[in-house]
């Protein structure tokens, strides 16, 4: 009996125990909740706020801000509702444009507000966009991807069923003005470092197989931002944009998940069938443009791996002059990195990585070689864009290597050195086409080489919470040859290039 009633007093002893450390941890910030507490994907740094929801996937990837309006507004569960604000100052000393002298500065600011309600298995949504830059002037060589004010950037409708017809299935259908965001981004993208952002009037459709294959595939015409006049961006007018209905952009995207080894798979076909609007003439791009993607992801002392090739051919006009000499275009591009992710303090990833996008190779023929990036993003391969944007996804050879760290999970740090040079040196450097612009470098015959430069590129980043981030950079351009000595070069003095950005999301 003896021994029974010890057993007894042990596990109410044991049971008390785990009450009070229960309690403790309940109350205090302890190693047990430490040891729980979920890891999130770092949030882009800009507007996307209406990304981060996924119908069909949940939406436990990104952190829910810790500030926001629907919690501070009681808003009932059907509504979604939240408002971003990014402020930048960005200051630039030498210059590498044609033409030009001197440095820079701009102050862009990007703030939208997304609203949401859902009934269902339907979805309702807006998006309100103001992106504007402030301090610039006639040298800055102004555009409307630095600034576009008052403007709807979404207004569509949503269905989506993550079991259609009990088949394991999910399906999203998604209609109306709408941005896109595919795969690498480097042909499709929801702009994160630009201060405006590419959206799309059409029709999108997502079928997932879940942990097997995705599908996106989309009809779509742009969206052109307005007004397109440097002297009307300088102040800020208003003119709501419109759809450019002569142009239509539309594709497949097949995702395939774990073909072994943690690796991973996309191919993709895009097609482009450019016209002009009364607003907005075009080179008329008529493009098909097929691509292929292998990748595994970082780990912890793991290697990881991409490599995309992508190809393009078509028709393109010289000019968008109506009367403009039309040419056979065939471009392409081929990316590759491989990192391995060292298991130590600070997570320090080491990356090699390599870019080569094809260039004209003689701008007298009836052809065109030079690539194409459609609706991409490059910040992410080439550096800041603003008023920086040395270098776009044309006419480049360039070899580099990156270094990441983490020193604590809410600070990460980068640096990214790359070398580069043109594809072919009578072709021109710095935008996606040699002509409509008064900036853009280019020798046609080929005297200045091919020897653009080198560019170390520094970026540190804070999230002081899930609402609030900020993040600074440095740029740093050591000119070549080429970029001292094409005609029309600046003074051959190096570049500097540094930014420091806030985002608030509520």
């Amino acid at each position: 009996m003896q021994p029974r009633k010890n057993q007894a007093r042990a596990t109410v002893s044991r049971a008390l125990k785990l009450i009070i450390a229960g309690g403790f941890s309940i109350s205090g910030n302890d190693t047990i909740e430490a040891a729980e507490k979920k890891t999130y994907t770092r949030v882009p740094f800009g507007a996307f706020s209406s990304q981060m929801e996924d119908a069909l996937l949940g939406s436990d990837k990104y952190e829910k801000p810790v500030w926001n309006l629907h919690d501070t507004l009681k808003l009932p569960n059907w509504l979604s509702a939240t408002l971003e604000q990014r402020t930048r100052y960005e200051t630039m000393s030498g210059s590498f444009k044609a033409n030009s002298k001197g440095g820079d500065q701009q102050i862009p600011l990007q703030t939208t507000l997304w609203l949401e309600a859902r009934l269902s298995s339907f979805r309702l949504g807006t998006e309100f966009m103001d992106a504007r830059a402030l301090n610039s002037d006639s040298s800055t060589g102004m555009n409307n991807t630095m600034s576009n004010t008052l403007d709807f950037l979404q207004g569509y409708a949503a269905w989506s069923d993550q079991n259609i017809l009990y088949s394991g299935l999910g399906v999203e259908v998604i209609a109306g003005r709408q941005t896109l965001n595919f795969g690498s981004r480097r042909l499709v993208a929801r702009n994160t470092f630009r201060n405006t952002i590419n959206s799309f009037t059409g029709i999108k459709v997502r079928v997932i197989d879940y942990g097997n294959w995705k599908f996106n595939g989309f009809a779509s015409t742009p969206v052109n931002r307005l007004p397109t006049s440097s002297s009307g961006l300088l102040d800020n007018d208003q003119v709501f944009d419109r759809e450019n209905t002569n142009t239509w952009f539309s594709g497949g995207f097949l995702e395939m998940n774990e073909l072994g080894l943690g690796i991973s798979s996309e191919l993709y076909l895009y097609h482009l069938d450019e016209g002009s609007s009364t607003s907005v003439p075009t080179r008329h791009r008529r493009y098909f443009t097929p691509g292929t993607r292998f990748f595994s992801k970082p780990a912890t002392a793991a290697i990881d791996f991409q490599l995309e090739t992508i190809g393009q051919f078509g028709t393109v006009q010289e000019t968008t002059a109506p009367n403009s000499k039309n040419l056979n275009h065939n471009a392409w591009y081929q990316h590759a990195d491989i990192g391995y992710t060292i298991d130590m303090p600070w997570s320090p990833r080491l990356g090699l990585e390599y870019d080569y996008a094809s260039g004209d190779k003689n701008p007298k023929d009836n052809q065109d070689q030079r690539f194409d990036t459609l609706y991409g993003a490059r910040r992410f391969d080439f550096g800041p864009t603003g008023i920086y944007g040395a270098f776009s996804r044309a006419n480049i050879n360039s070899p580099g290597y990156r270094i990441n760290l983490a020193p604590r999970s809410d600070v990460s740090l980068q640096l990214d050195h790359r070398i580069f040079w043109l594809a072919e040196a009578t072709d021109c450097w710095g935008g996606a086409t040699c002509s409509g612009t008064n900036f853009i470098l280019q020798d046609k015959t080929g005297r200045s080489g091919n020897n653009v430069g080198s560019q170390i590129d520094l970026i540190a980043r804070w999230d002081f919470n899930s609402s609030l981030n900020f993040e600074t950079g440095y740029t740093h351009l050591f000119k070549g040859s080429f970029a001292e000595n094409a005609p029309q070069a600046p003074a051959p003095v190096d570049v500097n290039y540094v930014y420091i950005e806030s985002m608030l999301r509520f």
